[in-house]
């Protein structure tokens, strides 16, 4: 792999420059704006420095070819690890920046080639691709940005506005924002781990200090002792009364006995989700409440973009409400946010960070979103 450096005063000209040193099949390995050395430190100008890269043997994309796909990455990967041992001291800092390229390899299983875009739309879009987001939204995304400001912007600072906007229209049908009390009796479910004790706890303390709304817990969550005896601490914290169901004949004692309340929250048992019989349990559930339930999904956004797909699909027989996303504080892969609601038409009705009851609970809006999927670097 042949690489160099180039500098000029602004992209174009430097692009021109690696164009007819490189031809079209360069690649832009990392992109900065430096400044020139002036006379006694002044009057120094601003420079953008490249560092532009080209493989005698390209990586080409096949659907019907990944495994030659995986051969060629991995050639790749081996010309980057060859070149660690001739690059002298003086270009340590390049070779520092060579190692976030066998990030972007990984990412060329999704794209049509790694400078689809113009700069610095390119960046944009693999920015959003590091973030999770499917490969047919960011595409969607960075298409209409394109056309809003046209493709040879180089402005970053508007691109990112635009951005924004574009993710803020895409969404802007999803219902985000809290739960509407149009039911009474609110299933919390999930696979286990993802913090539904501590949600619903937030969700209570929301609904009664901020709407004034008479709240009772009951809990299905049977298999852990713990999660008994934490949701029990939250209640007497609280001041909520809460009841224990081990069976359908308790859980339905437990409706009738909260029949006059505003919100029943329901900790539901916290099982491998890929248990069938873990959400048939849950139908049973339902079918006591008839049309006064509700069930909301709660997912971890810590988790990856793969497995949250496959929790959705399994839960997918309940008649799914709308979604809670935990962990916010734990990652900085937003791209679920987009995904699932979209490929989905469900709605979010929070976000949660961090342990404190309620202060961790937020109503997502279409701005605070898209403020999360678009990095300010």
């Amino acid at each position: 792999m042949k690489m160099k450096k180039y500098k000029g005063p602004s992209m174009p000209e430097v692009m021109q420059e690696i164009r007819k040193d490189l031809g079209k099949d360069a690649i832009i390995l990392n992109t900065k704006e430096i400044k020139s050395k002036g006379f006694l430190g002044l009057m120094r100008k601003k420079q953008i420095e490249v560092v532009a890269a080209l493989d005698p043997e390209p990586i080409t994309q096949s659907d019907n070819s990944s495994k030659t796909s995986q051969q060629s990455q991995h050639k790749m990967t081996q010309a980057l690890d060859h070149n660690e041992t001739v690059i002298d001291a003086t270009e340590q800092s390049i070779h520092k920046e060579l190692l976030e390229l066998k990030k972007m390899i990984h990412l060329q299983n999704r794209q049509h080639t790694v400078n689809e875009y113009p700069m610095p739309f390119n960046l944009f879009y693999q920015d959003l691709l590091e973030q999770d987001v499917e490969e047919d939204i960011a595409t969607k995304l960075i298409e209409q940005v394109m056309e809003n400001v046209g493709k040879e912007c180089e402005a970053t600072e508007q691109i990112s506005i635009e951005l924004k906007k574009a993710i803020q229209i895409l969404i802007q049908d999803i219902n985000l924002g809290g739960i509407s009390y149009h039911h009474k009796f609110v299933h919390i479910v999930g696979p286990t781990g993802v913090g539904k004790t501590t949600t619903i706890a937030k969700i209570a303390a929301k609904s009664m200090l901020n709407d004034d709304k008479r709240v009772a817990f009951i809990t299905t969550d049977t298999y852990r002792i713990a999660a008994i005896d934490q949701l029990k601490t939250y209640a007497k914290i609280l001041d909520i009364p809460i009841e224990v169901a081990y069976t359908l004949a308790d859980y339905e004692r437990a409706l009738n006995k909260f029949s006059d309340y505003d919100l029943v929250l329901v900790d539901t048992a916290g099982r491998n989700y890929r248990e069938s019989q873990y959400v048939k349990d849950l139908q049973e559930l339902i079918q006591l409440e008839g049309d006064s339930s509700e069930i909301v999904l709660v997912l971890s956004l810590t988790a990856k973009s793969k497995d949250l797909k496959d929790i959705y699909h399994q839960f997918r027989a309940l008649p799914i409400k709308n979604l809670i996303f935990t962990k916010m504080d734990e990652t900085s892969t937003y791209g679920s946010l987009l995904n699932i609601p979209l490929l989905n038409h469900i709605g979010i009705s929070y976000i949660t960070m961090g342990q404190d009851v309620p202060d961790d609970l937020i109503e997502p809006s279409a701005k605070q979103i898209s403020e999360l999927l678009v990095s300010e670097n």
